[in-house]
């Protein structure tokens, strides 16, 4: 007599860690975001219209353009791989604020770089990334410019306090909860 096959799903084992392409683009964005913001806070430091100036505010062009480019990877990547298991697990209530404030996070990684090239656009400025020439996405119309601007400032105020959360959490859970959430997405930690 046969044993007919089980028609329970095989369990999949999680990593125990993100996988190096989702770590190596986490820290590229936090990079490149500490860049277009650094550009436009030390603009200040150059007179309106000297070369630092207008370098400074290229620089926060090209660097907002590599970010949403990049973010763009890093939606792929994470979508094609497993996330790891945080030990120990978290209530479910904060996984669930977890969730929110990632999707609250990559909504600002694509939403600033997109409004700051929407704003361009309605200048009538051509933008390049790389010294690749890009499609202006709106034709020039300057009575979205500074609505658009003012958009993107405020978006970008709320970035630093999303950015500055997410951190606050992410040391929270490896002084304070003891877990390897932080661990789990650290370049130098070593895997379990």
């Amino acid at each position: 007599m046969s044993v007919p096959p089980s028609t329970d799903p095989v369990p999949v084992s999680r990593p125990a860690r993100y996988a190096v392409s989702v770590i190596v683009l986490h820290w590229l964005v936090f990079l490149l975001m500490a860049g277009a913001y650094a550009t436009m806070e030390f603009r200040d430091l150059f007179p309106k219209g000297s070369p630092e100036r207008v370098a400074m505010r290229l620089w926060h062009y090209g660097l907002g353009l590599a970010v949403l480019a990049s973010v763009l990877v890093r939606v792929l990547a994470r979508a094609s791989t497993r996330s790891p298991e945080i030990v120990p697990a978290p209530p479910a209530w904060q996984e669930r604020v977890a969730k929110l404030a990632h999707v609250a996070l990559y909504a600002l990684m694509i939403a600033l770089p997109m409004l700051g090239w929407l704003a361009l656009s309605a200048e009538g400025r051509p933008i390049t990334l790389a010294g690749v020439p890009l499609p202006m996405p709106i034709g020039p119309d300057k009575s979205w410019v500074k609505p658009l601007e003012k958009i993107h400032e405020i978006l970008g105020q709320a970035g630093y306090a999303l950015v500055g959360l997410h951190a606050a959490a992410a040391l929270w859970h490896h002084h304070v909860m003891r877990d390897n959430t932080l661990a789990l997405m650290w370049p130098f930690a070593k895997s379990r």
